[in-house]
């Protein structure tokens, strides 16, 4: 029994720290060996036509400033279309656009899912890239032109921008946590594209070539995520631009904010399903090492990991197999009262740094478990929903 506790003990605690440390340490070094050069401004006379779409599903008290900061970007109008699906909407977001002659508006009464509405989009479509943006995120208005920059290299399929969590002191419970999360997940972005490839983009802001688009499946969950790494399978690799910023406020509740990262975990199930990246293991290795490291540990083994260290750890003090042990076990029961101080912070809209960020550490690996439990019992849906974020003031032409 002993023996067996040491090894799940000693395989989880290598599993967790590999996820989140080691997989970093490891593309930050070939990264520096790689050292890719930042892409160089495109002239105008080079710049590409663009189709920016924005699915919109009941986002009248927002949409109409979306579309103001989209027409606000910096870019030539005449190169720039712009989309916005409300299919499904019934509170005036249709009427909302028809305000804006420049904007293409579609419109369906019924309501098929965030996948199908951008599968109808896509057939209008005239720019050779497309720029997909969520209705609640607002864009720096350089960012286009940072975007399309990266297509000069012909082995770019796509470019997602970077999501940034707004954080002033009335915002959401889950912002405090959240926005630290991103910034270590920023850098680890930064590493992934230096060294080949994003796995995943972000979905707030991301560019693609028109031509490498595939239909979604009617029940797609995570678009963003199906669609780039079907564009890296297909050869291309996805860039990172730190400097395209999409903001968007946090959850207004604790409850919204664990539905959207249980449906997220549940869309990255539905995903490895769908994949099947182990059929591309031998010509593309960086690639499946990459999205084993980044996403298959994160989103299934690290979770249950934290599990099997915390019961193996009690078990083996209980046995009395030495002082490491116990020491390990102390420093795992302060974490976990670190992130319950951090939970209590969040229901009372407190957001304290440190134990903040431990909450919303503990607060996703708990929701890709049960993002798990609900994608395996078939209770998952690709219906689309609005995610209930506080409604803060955003400039219309800024990021931030």
């Amino acid at each position: 029994m002993a023996t067996v506790m040491l090894i799940v003990y000693w395989f989880s605690l290598l599993v967790v720290l590999y996820t989140y440390i080691g997989y970093g340490m490891v593309m930050a070094m070939l990264a520096r060996i790689r050292n890719r050069p930042a892409p160089m401004p495109l002239k105008e006379e080079d710049l590409p036509a663009v189709t920016i779409l924005i699915p919109a599903y009941n986002e009248a008290d927002i949409l109409g400033p979306k579309i103001r900061n989209t027409l606000q970007l910096n870019y030539p109008k005449e190169l720039l279309q712009v989309i916005v699906i409300t299919d499904g909407s019934d509170d005036g977001s249709d009427i909302i656009v028809h305000a804006f002659p420049q904007v293409m508006g579609m419109h369906q009464a019924a309501r098929e899912g965030k996948a199908m509405a951008i599968n109808r989009a896509m057939q209008r479509v005239e720019g050779s890239i497309t720029v997909l943006t969520d209705a609640n995120a607002m864009v720096d208005p350089a960012s286009l032109r940072l975007l399309v920059a990266h297509f000069a290299d012909s082995r770019v399929g796509g470019a997602s921008g970077e999501k940034r969590i707004a954080s002033p002191a009335a915002d959401g419970v889950s912002a405090g946590g959240e926005g630290l999360y991103w910034i270590y997940e920023s850098w680890l972005k930064e590493q992934d594209a230096a060294v080949q490839t994003l796995v995943g983009a972000a979905g707030e802001l991301f560019a693609f070539r028109t031509a490498l688009f595939q239909p979604f499946e009617p029940d797609t969950i995570l678009d963003d995520f199906m669609l780039s790494l079907r564009i890296c399978l297909k050869g291309y690799r996805i860039a990172y631009e730190a400097g395209a910023t999409a903001t968007e406020t946090g959850s207004v509740s604790l409850a919204e904010e664990q539905k959207r990262k249980v449906r997220i975990a549940a869309g990255g199930y539905q995903s490895m399903v769908r994949l099947k990246m182990l059929q591309a293991a031998r010509h593309k290795p960086m690639l499946l090492f990459q999205y084993i490291s980044h996403r298959v540990l994160r989103w299934t083994v690290t979770p249950l990991c934290l599990i099997l260290l915390l019961v193996s750890n009690l078990v083996l003090v209980i046995q009395d197999m030495g002082g490491f042990y116990s020491f390990s076990c102390w420093m795992q029961f302060l974490f976990y009262l670190a992130a319950t101080a951090g939970w209590l912070g969040a229901l009372i809209n407190r957001k304290w740094p440190i134990v903040s960020a431990i909450y919303y550490f503990v607060f996703m690996n708990w929701s890709a478990i049960l993002g798990g439990i609900m994608y395996l019992s078939g209770k998952h849906s690709a219906t689309w929903e609005k995610s209930k974020r506080l409604n803060l003031p955003v400039k219309e032409n800024q990021a931030g």
